[in-house]
């Protein structure tokens, strides 16, 4: 289809200001959200991971999340050991570690998925670990394997859609993500990797776009103008680039109802972006959103079969927890 001409995007007023930058951060790199919440741990240079040379079997994760836990607690006695596989992950798979029935220390081990490296830059998703728990927005990264990473479990529950709707919970997402906005490179703002990552996941489906496997798909050329469009008018509203997470999917972000906070997990996509993606992303879980399953049926996120579901879970005192 033809791409329309459009006139000039005016800017949009309802963006945040940066505010002034906070005064306990010796990088200089993070500055007070926008309700003045100061820095929850003072920023450092990130800390050398250890890395280590194992492979995790994604078919058999156990005898390799094992191994790796004698590495990390080696005054666990192996018998005493317990797991426990998470299923709500995408691209990855999850097990917890851990011996006490509280779970208060409890080690996270994320295989990647196979052949994800094409829409993932791990060495990028680390960096981002560290930028993120050096501000006090991510959990302890304990190591790296060849295959994935370790790190700390983070008590609470992963929200619904039927969740992120309560206004006491949106309000704890806004300020978190208002804090993690404030995250900055030492004054110089990288350009948004928006049109990058397009760019690259446009690539790898190139030579998949064909007529007569996909009747309902453009044809490339056209694609390609359609993006061009894109680029050249929402730049125009001038949004703030900021530190994004990118992700903002529901199961991304848990809530502490004993500490009234929440954080944010998963930091595949984390990185420098215009502000409102990432507001618009979180916005289409807000209003319930549609994904497709492995065999390809679509489901209404705030479907009521899904929210009775949760809710059965909820009442049986079920914690879940996502990738």
């Amino acid at each position: 289809m033809a791409v329309p001409p459009s006139p000039a995007l005016p800017r949009s007023p309802f963006y945040l200001r940066r505010p002034a930058r906070c005064p306990q951060c010796s990088w200089g790199m993070e500055e007070r959200a926008a309700a003045g919440a100061g820095c929850r741990e003072p920023p450092g240079p990130p800390r050398a991971v250890p890395c280590f040379g194992v492979s995790v079997d994604q078919d058999n994760i156990l005898p390799g999340a094992l191994r790796l836990i004698r590495e990390l607690r080696p005054h666990w006695r192996p018998e005493q050991v317990r797991t426990k596989r998470f299923t709500d992950g995408i691209t990855n798979k999850l097990v917890a570690c851990y011996v006490e029935e509280d779970m208060q220390d409890c080690v996270l081990v994320r295989v990647y998925g196979e052949r994800t490296e094409l829409l993932v830059d791990r060495e990028n998703e680390v960096r981002n670990f560290q930028l993120l728990r050096a501000h006090g927005c991510a959990p302890k990264l304990y190591c790296t394997f060849q295959n994935g990473l370790c790190y700390e479990y983070m008590q609470g529950m992963a929200l619904g859609p039927e969740h992120i709707q309560e206004p006491q919970l949106f309000r704890l997402i806004a300020l978190e993500m208002a804090k993690i906005h404030t995250i900055h490179a030492n004054g110089s703002l990288p350009k948004p990797s928006l049109w990058h990552k397009m760019h690259n996941y446009f690539m790898l489906v190139k030579d998949e776009i064909n007529p007569s496997l996909s009747a309902g798909v453009p044809a490339v050329d056209v694609l390609e103008q359609e993006m061009s469009w894109l680029k050249e008018h929402l730049s125009q509203l001038d949004s703030p680039v900021v530190f994004c997470h990118n992700d903002l999917l529901c199961k991304n972000i848990i809530y502490d109802s004993t500490k009234g906070h929440v954080h944010f997990i998963d930091y595949e996509y984390a990185g420098y972006n215009y502000q409102a993606y990432d507001i618009g992303n979180h916005f289409n879980e807000f209003a319930g959103g549609k994904v497709t399953t492995g065999c390809g049926v679509v489901k209404t996120l705030c479907s009521s079969d899904n929210l009775d579901g949760k809710k059965k879970r909820e009442r049986k005192g079920k914690k879940d927890y996502s990738e």
